[in-house]
C-alpha cells in the first residue's frame, strides 16, 4: 500500500496542496494531473521519500520502482547493470557477493554470508536478472549491442528509455513515474502501455500525453484547488466529472446568493419595526445558507491561433530523389514527394529513424528559414541534403519549431524584446496581447530570455510564428515542455489552421486529430508515403 496521511507543502506564501490524505490501491493505476507548477513533481518526490513533506505522513511499500530524472547519475556503469540496479535489494546482495568471490583466501564467515547472499539473490530472481533487463531494453528498443555499453557512451533519449527499464525491472510492488514517454517513440510508448495495464502493482503516473493517460490509467489524482482529488476512469472522464462537480457548486452559490439577497432586503426593511422574530429568523437562514468558498482553479489555458498573412500557391513543395546519409549511415534513400496547399503531414517512425534529418534537408531551401538557424539547432555542419532537389512553390513562407527550441532564443535581452524583432512595426501592447495569449502575465513580458524555463521558450516560439503568420508550420517535437492544457490548445489550432503543416510528434492524439498524410519512416531507410488519416494508415497496415 502506498498512502499518505495529513500532507501539507508550500512555498512561501504558494500552497500546492494542504491537509491531502488519500491511499493507492494495488492493481491500479493512477494519473497525476494539474499544470505546470501545481506540485506534481513535488507530490511524486514526497511518495518517493526523496523529500519529507512539511507536515503528514507517507507510507510506502518495502520495493518502490522510480523514473530517475538524473540522466547523468549512471555513466560509469553498464546499461544492464543500470538496469539491474533498480532492484536495490538485488544489487547490493550481487555486489558482496562478487566482493567475497574476489578474495583470494575465503573465511568461513565468508562462507556463511555467501550463503546468505545467494539466497537473496534466488528471492530476488537474480540468475535471470540479465535475460529480464534485456527483455525490457529490447521493448524500449535499446538494441542488444548497446547492453554492454557505458551509459556515458549513450544519447540522451536513450538514456531516458534505460532509466526507465529501470524503474520497472525486479516487478516492485509500486512504479512512480514521471513523464515516462518523454524521448519515446510510439512503438516503445504502445509497449510501455501494454507493459503497464498488465502489471498488479501500484502505477502514479504524470504524463502530458492525454492519450497514454486515457490508455492506461483506471483513477486520476488531479492536484488543484491546494488539494488533491481522485476521480475514478481515465483522463477524459476525469474532466467531465470536474466540470460537473464545479458546474454544480457553482449554480448552488448563484441560488444561495439569490436567496441570501432576499432575506437581506427583509432584514433591512423591517430591523427597526415590529416583526423583530421574523427578522431573527430570517438572519439565521442567513448563516445558515453561507456560500460554499471555491478555491481559485490553478488551471491556465493559453489560446493559440495561426493565421496567413498570404496563401500559398495551390503546389506548395516538391521533393525529388531526396536521399541523405551521414558516413556509412543511410538516413533517407531517394524519397519522392509533391505536398499541395494545406495538407498536414506527420512524420513518424523509431527514433533516429531520419524525422529530423527530412525536416532540414526540404528547410534547407526554404525562401525564409535561414540556414544558420538549423546549423544552430541540430549542431551539424555538413551538407543537409546529399542528393536531390527541393523546390519551394509560389509565395511559400516557412515558420519553424526545431526539436531543440530552446537554442533559437538568444539569452541577454527580454521576452518582448525577442518578440519584437520578427515584426519591428508592431505594436508594443500588440505584442502584449499575444504573450498574454501564451499565458505571459504582464510583468513576464519584460522576463530576461536567458532564465526562460523550457515550457516558456516553446510558449515565446508559439508567440513568434502567431505574429509572423507564415503559411506553412514545421513543427519537430512541440509538445515536449507542454502540459496537457497547453497540448490541447495547439491541437484544436493546428486543426483550425488553413496553411500546410509538417509534424513531427510522440502524441498520439495530435497525430490522429490533425494529420490527413502519413510519412513513415522504416527500417530500411525508405519513407511510406500515405494519404489519409492516422487512423486509416493504420487499418491498410494491418491487412
Amino acid at each position: 500500500m502506498l498512502s499518505v496521511s495529513n500532507v501539507s507543502m508550500r512555498y512561501g506564501a504558494k500552497i500546492l496542496f494542504e491537509d491531502v490524505s488519500t491511499a493507492f490501491s494495488p492493481g491500479k493505476r493512477y494519473g497525476l494531473t494539474g499544470p505546470n507548477g501545481s506540485g506534481k513533481s513535488t507530490f511524486m518526490k514526497l511518495l518517493s521519500g526523496e523529500l519529507d513533506p512539511q507536515k503528514g505522513t507517507v507510507v510506502r511499500p518495502r520495493k518502490l520502482g522510480v523514473l530517475s530524472q538524473d540522466q547523468f547519475a549512471f555513466d560509469a556503469y553498464t546499461v544492464l547493470d543500470t538496469v539491474i540496479m533498480g532492484n536495490k535489494r538485488l544489487w547490493a546482495a550481487m555486489q558482496e557477493r562478487d566482493a567475497i568471490y574476489a578474495k583470494h583466501d575465503m573465511t568461513d564467515e565468508d562462507g556463511m554470508k555467501l550463503g546468505e547472499l545467494e539466497g537473496i539473490v534466488g528471492e530476488e530472481d537474480g540468475y535471470s536478472a540479465e535475460s529480464n533487463a534485456a527483455i525490457l531494453l529490447q521493448g524500449l528498443d535499446i538494441p542488444e549491442p548497446l547492453h554492454t555499453r557505458k551509459m556515458r557512451e549513450l544519447q540522451g533519449g536513450e538514456k531516458v528509455r534505460v532509466l526507465l527499464a529501470q524503474a520497472l525491472f525486479g516487478h516492485p510492488q509500486a512504479l512512480l513515474l514521471d513523464e515516462p514517454t518523454n524521448h519515446l517513440d510510439l512503438d516503445s510508448i504502445h509497449w510501455l502501455q501494454a507493459f503497464l495495464t498488465a502489471y498488479d502493482g501500484v502505477v502514479i503516473t504524470i504524463s502530458h500525453d492525454r492519450h497514454f493517460l486515457n490508455s492506461i490509467c483506471t483513477h486520476i489524482a488531479d492536484i488543484d484547488y491546494e488539494t488533491i482529488i481522485t476521480y475514478t476512469g481515465s483522463y477524459d472522464d476525469m474532466v467531465v466529472a470536474k466540470t460537473q462537480v464545479r458546474s454544480q457548486i457553482e449554480a448552488q452559490n448563484a441560488q444561495r446568493e439569490k436567496k441570501i439577497a432576499q432575506l437581506n432586503e427583509f432584514i433591512a426593511r423591517f430591523a427597526a419595526g415590529t416583526r423583530s422574530s421574523q427578522v431573527q429568523s430570517r438572519r439565521k437562514e442567513v448563516e445558515r445558507l453561507q456560500v460554499t468558498e471555491l478555491a481559485k482553479s490553478n488551471i491556465q489555458r493559453p489560446y493559440i491561433k495561426f493565421e496567413q498573412k498570404r496563401p500559398s500557391g495551390k503546389h506548395i513543395l516538391e521533393i525529388e530523389h531526396l536521399s541523405k546519409s551521414y558516413g556509412e549511415n543511410h538516413v533517407i534513400r531517394d524519397f519522392t514527394a509533391s505536398i499541395t496547399r494545406g495538407e498536414k503531414i506527420a512524420l513518424m517512425g523509431r527514433n533516429g529513424a531520419g524525422k529530423t534529418t527530412l525536416l532540414q534537408a526540404i528547410l534547407a531551401n526554404s525562401p525564409t528559414t535561414p540556414e544558420a538557424e538549423l546549423r544552430k539547432t541540430s549542431g551539424y555542419d555538413g551538407p543537409l541534403l546529399d542528393s536531390g532537389k527541393v523546390l519551394w512553390g509560389h509565395e511559400a513562407a516557412v515558420g519553424y519549431f526545431a526539436q531543440d527550441h530552446r537554442s533559437l532564443i538568444e539569452d541577454g535581452s527580454t521576452a518582448i524584446e525577442w518578440l519584437h524583432q520578427w515584426d519591428p512595426a508592431a505594436y508594443t501592447e500588440d505584442l502584449r496581447g499575444i504573450l498574454g495569449q501564451m499565458l505571459f502575465a504582464r510583468e513576464e513580458a519584460t522576463k530576461s530570455t536567458t532564465v526562460l524555463s523550457g515550457g516558456e521558450a516553446a510558449r515565446l516560439l508559439f508567440c513568434k510564428l502567431m505574429l509572423q503568420k507564415p503559411n506553412v508550420l514545421v513543427f519537430d517535437e512541440p509538445t515536449n515542455h507542454l502540459d496537457l492544457e497547453s497540448i490541447n490548445a495547439l491541437n484544436i489550432a493546428l486543426q483550425r489552421y488553413h496553411g500546410t503543416v509538417f509534424l513531427v510528434t510522440h502524441d498520439h492524439d495530435l497525430i490522429d486529430e490533425v494529420a490527413t498524410r502519413i510519412w513513415h519512416f522504416e527500417s530500411d531507410h525508405r519513407i511510406t508515403d500515405f494519404k489519409g488519416t492516422y487512423e486509416e494508415y493504420q487499418a491498410a497496415v494491418a491487412v
